[in-house]
């Protein structure tokens, strides 16, 4: 016997933190540690970089990189990843609404 099964469909905000039934204020700071993560990571990438490489350029440990490669969010400030993006000479652009 074959049942039909109905999906529900919801459109989601701007910030799947915030979808994820974050706080707004915890949501928005994870979008930003998030995107700026994402922005060193394919800066690494493009240099073709190892991690080691990467940590002697941004004077962290390896395992420090590992974790800023799998995007892992709860081990990176804001503070420190905007000190990154400096360090690698990248701009930010905020843009608040």
């Amino acid at each position: 016997m074959i049942t039909e099964e109905k999906i529900r469909l919801t459109k989601g905000s701007d910030n799947v933190f915030e979808d994820l039934g974050f706080s707004h204020v915890e949501a928005m700071n994870l979008k930003i540690r998030t995107d700026l993560m994402i922005e060193l990571r394919s800066f690494i990438l493009k240099k073709g970089w190892t991690q080691s490489e990467a940590a002697q350029f941004f004077n962290e440990t390896q395992p420090r990189i590992s974790n800023l490669m799998n995007v892992d969010i709860s081990r990176f400030s804001v503070d420190k990843l905007l000190n990154m993006i400096a360090k690698a000479n990248m701009k930010v652009k905020l843009e608040v609404f």
